[in-house]
């Protein structure tokens, strides 16, 4: 999992090393140092992150670490919440077009909690929108885009991220 802070969800005291070292002690996985040093590599990270401490890392550089703590064990799912909400609008495409490239690359399935539309245009082939915890209505993103919902949330939802996004490019 990916969690939505990435500065409350790395331990301040640990090192990055320690960090990623952690599930592979856990499940018993042998060559821990290659392990880090390729996982860092496919976040966009060099191996001489491995000794440093979340405090001394950027926002994005720390969802990176995130993301790699998450992809270590070679799962086939990741669950992501909000991963990008924290982060300012560069770092933002940057953890996108990362999560995007990775899983074109490993084949990854992701199940993403977001608010934000553009986030799910761009990452998601399909959304299922919830209100009051129930899902509502689900959709590909092509049907999402093209004004295809039904449901009146969902359809509020869609009109909201537009308002959202004119009023964000007039300022």
């Amino acid at each position: 999992m990916v969690f939505q802070d990435p500065y409350g969800s790395l331990h301040p005291r640990h090192t990055i090393h320690t960090v990623l070292a952690e599930p592979l002690r856990i499940h018993g996985m042998d060559q821990e140092r290659e392990r880090i040093e390729s996982i860092l590599t496919k976040v966009g990270l060099n191996s001489s992150f491995r000794f440093r401490y979340p405090h001394q890392l950027s926002g994005g550089q720390r969802q990176r670490v995130a993301i790699a703590r998450a992809l270590i064990l070679e799962p086939r799912v990741l669950l992501l919440d909000e991963p990008t909400s924290a982060l300012d609008v560069s770092v933002q495409a940057e953890i996108l077009n990362l999560l995007a490239d990775l899983r074109e690359r490993d084949g990854l399935t992701y199940l993403m909690v977001t608010h934000d539309l553009g986030v799910v245009a761009y990452l998601c082939d399909q959304v299922a929108v919830m209100q009051h915890g129930s899902i509502v209505e689900t959709l590909g993103i092509e049907a999402l885009c093209n004004n295809a919902a039904q449901h009146p949330y969902t359809c509020m939802l869609v009109e909201a991220s537009r308002s959202h996004r004119l009023d964000t490019a007039e300022i």
